[in-house]
């Protein structure tokens, strides 16, 4: 399972030392549950080496400005601490390997 992301643990978790994934999502969001799935997948598969995480849009108002998030689901990829990478929209399971991939070379 992907962790709970919040406004109060993101700054802990972006700066672990570990590359992180992070989805925006929202429960009313038909595509967020369409990868929710997917995410919590990927965390299992990856877990140890990258940092994979959920954070609900209508509860931590703080990232979600800090970042400019406006459409749902938005997948971040951090490296050291920095976006290095973003899907907007669902996708498929092998585009997020892909730059998990990327994350870890």
């Amino acid at each position: 399972m992907a962790l709970e992301v919040t406004d109060t643990n993101f700054r802990e978790l972006v700066h672990s030392g570990k590359p992180m994934v992070l989805d925006f999502w929202a429960e009313w969001c038909g595509p967020c549950r369409m990868i929710g799935p997917v995410i919590d997948e990927l965390a299992e598969e990856y877990d140890g080496r990258v940092t994979i995480g959920k954070m609900n849009v209508d509860n931590n108002n703080a990232v979600v400005s800090q970042f400019g998030i406006r459409n749902i689901p938005t997948v971040l990829f951090f490296k050291d601490g920095e976006v290095v990478d973003k899907q907007v929209g669902a996708a498929q399971k092998s585009s997020f390997i892909a730059k998990i991939d990327a994350l870890l070379e």
